[in-house]
This record gives C-alpha cells, sequence and structure tokens, in this order.
C-alpha cells in the first residue's frame, strides 16, 4: 500500500456518514471481472451464466473502460444520493456526462495516448453515445434478471452496518468495512495499492458509503474534485450465486416445520424475502407468511429499508437455533 486518501468528517455524527446504492456502480466495477476472473471467485457462477449473452455484447468498449490496474472512470460511479437510486436515472446522467469529464477520466485510466484503446479515440460525444449504448445492453443482459437479488444483498449490508454503528460506534463501522478503512480523530483514512493521495474534507457534502458485489477491498475516486465516497465489498456476496438449498437441524424442523427451519438457519444475516424465497425454492408469498409467522412468535426481527423488509434471527431465534444443533 502506497498512496493515502482521506475524509476529514466535518461532524463525527450519523449526520455526516449515509448509505447508498448506485447500478451503474455495480455495472462498472463488475467489468473487472471480465479482465480478470480469477480476483472474483464469488463471481465465476454469475460469469458463467452470463458468458452466452456477453459474446452479443460491445466487449470492445466495454472492456475499455478498465485497465490494467482495474480502475474505471470515475464518471462511471456516481454517487448515489439514496439506497432506491434507479439504473434508468443513473444511464441518463451518464449520457449528460460533460464531454471533458469524459475526455479527463478516459485519460486517467488510459493515461499514455499511444496505448488508449482505439474506441475511445474520435469525436467524444459518438464515444459517449457509444459507451451509453454498451452500458444499457449490458445491464439489460447481465444485470436485470438478477438485480432483485443482488439489491436485497446490498440492502441486508446496509442494515448490518447501521446496526453496527448503533452497538458500536462508527469506528468500529469503517474498520469492519474493509482492512484498507480505518477512523482516527474524525479523519477517515483510506490506504490504496497505487500512488494515489489527497486530503479533503467532506463539509458540505458528507461521505456516501456504498457496498458493491464487485470490490474486494474499498476503493474511492481517484480525483479529489469527486464528491466523498467509499466503494466497499459487501457482506454476503459468497452466498449470492449459492444453488444448493440451506439444510436445518432435524430436531429444529420437526419442531416448526421444514421451511421455517431453513429460513431460521440462514436468517444469521439479514436478507429480504425475495432472496429467501429464491435461496429455498419457494414462492415470494409462502417465504413472507412463514417470516411473518416467526417473527410475530419472537424468532426474528425486521427492519424496512427502502421498499424491502429486512428479516433477522433474535436472540430467542439464536438460542433455538444453537440448542437444536
Amino acid at each position: 500500500m502506497v498512496g493515502m486518501i482521506e475524509y476529514e468528517l466535518a461532524g463525527a455524527d450519523l449526520g455526516e456518514v449515509r448509505f447508498a446504492l448506485s447500478p451503474m456502480t455495480e455495472l462498472a466495477l463488475s467489468l473487472r471481472t471480465w479482465r480478470e476472473p480469477g480476483r472474483y471467485p464469488l463471481q465465476l457462477p454469475w460469469l458463467q451464466l452470463t458468458e452466452s449473452v456477453r459474446a452479443d455484447l460491445d466487449g470492445e468498449m466495454l472492456l475499455a473502460l478498465t485497465n490494467d490496474n482495474l480502475w474505471t472512470p470515475d464518471f462511471l460511479t456516481p454517487r448515489p444520493w439514496s439506497p432506491l437510486t434507479r439504473f434508468d436515472d443513473e444511464l441518463a446522467a451518464l449520457a449528460g456526462t460533460p464531454l471533458d469529464v469524459l475526455r479527463d477520466d478516459l485519460a486517467e485510466v488510459h493515461p499514455d495516448a499511444a496505448t488508449r484503446p482505439p474506441v475511445l479515440a474520435g469525436r467524444r460525444d459518438r464515444v459517449l453515445r457509444r459507451m451509453t449504448t454498451a452500458l444499457a445492453a449490458y445491464w439489460t443482459a447481465c444485470f436485470e434478471p438478477w438485480w432483485p437479488r443482488m439489491r436485497a444483498v446490498l440492502e441486508a449490508d446496509i442494515v448490518f452496518r447501521g446496526r453496527t454503528i448503533a452497538r458500536e460506534g462508527l469506528a468500529a463501522m469503517f474498520a469492519d468495512l474493509s482492512p484498507r478503512v480505518r477512523l482516527f480523530d474524525d479523519v477517515v483514512h483510506v490506504h490504496m495499492s497505487t500512488k494515489v493521495g489527497f486530503r479533503r474534507s467532506t463539509a458540505g457534502e458528507g461521505l456516501t458509503l456504498v457496498p458493491s458485489l464487485f470490490t474486494r477491498n474499498a476503493t474511492v475516486p481517484i480525483s479529489p474534485d469527486e464528491p466523498p465516497l467509499i466503494m466497499y465489498g459487501a457482506r454476503g456476496a459468497g452466498t449470492l450465486w449459492e444453488s444448493d438449498r440451506p439444510t436445518a437441524p432435524r430436531a429444529l424442523a420437526g419442531l416448526v416445520g421444514e421451511v421455517r427451519a431453513r429460513l431460521l438457519a440462514v436468517l444469521d444475516s439479514p436478507a429480504s424475502s425475495t432472496e429467501l424465497a429464491i435461496r429455498l425454492g419457494v414462492t415470494t408469498s409462502a417465504a413472507n407468511q412463514h417470516l411473518r409467522a416467526m417473527r410475530d412468535a419472537g424468532l426474528l426481527s425486521s427492519a424496512r429499508h427502502g421498499r424491502s423488509v429486512l428479516y433477522l434471527r433474535s436472540d430467542l431465534g439464536d438460542e433455538l437455533v444453537r440448542a437444536a444443533t
């Protein structure tokens, strides 16, 4: 680690730190798995699932949006303002990217004009149109069918981070994001693996934290002119593509039934009814019925996050699972 980016929090309270989701950021960061799939073993099932449709995409343009250091242009990782950010809105904003920003950010990723991918040459407005079209097709083919499941994992991560702040404080939450991130005296330190470094205040803008399924370590915009932002690896990414249905202790299944026992077994971390229905192979309405019944019995707690209700085992549920195991 040779670089350091520092964000001075204007106030060490919850108002200075916010969580949000960005479909465009997920789309952009996922392009790194194309270049070096071996560095992203958790996403190999997704790469296999999308292999046939990716062959029909504008791979020349999409691959040009990363480099050997796996950087992506800052304009492709916009600062989201809400956990409910829609891809269509971010795509429209991308189409309106100022052409000088397009030029400068692409030059950051590909500084040597002699080796810059040819697809990025020519009139910048045409490059931007082709880029926007390529990313829209990529989203439709490779993300849209799985986005509800991806979003559920990302939302569950945010709920977990919020509970960490409530129980242990901001410093503990930042330390748990990544080994690269620490909070010291109201300054968030993000260690970089390349010679990039700057220090800036979050005053007037706050610091946005964005969980991602496509990053292994914390990553930030490489320009100090960009709003304060940290993208970090979401918890639960390893379970996203699990095809095997979870099992439950036999004694627990005999007590509460097979489906409810399996739900209790997996709810050691927050999840939505949509994600749980996919993992258990039941309908969402059936999952909701079981979840509400167990919540009413005190075995689960629930919290609304955006459009989803996320469930988690309560202390009583933890005791029940431990006793049955």
